[in-house]
């Protein structure tokens, strides 16, 4: 049981972040991302990895 809580968990904070992710992405003018919308819209679907690397390296800031 604690096992099975522990995956809905980190399901549910992958989720999370990918929402947020693609939110954001479709909300935010193309000169504001590094790179292509498209390839980040597919990246933000990696697991964590994605929307992580999305807010780290995908915004122009």
């Amino acid at each position: 049981m604690k096992q099975q809580t522990a995956v809905l968990a980190l399901a549910s904070v992958q989720l999370s972040l990918a929402a947020t992710a693609w939110t954001d992405l479709a909300n935010r003018p193309e000169a504001q991302v590094n790179g292509r919308k498209s390839l980040w819209a597919v990246a933000i679907a990696v697991n964590f990895l994605g929307p992580i690397l999305y807010f780290l390296r995908g915004i122009r800031r």
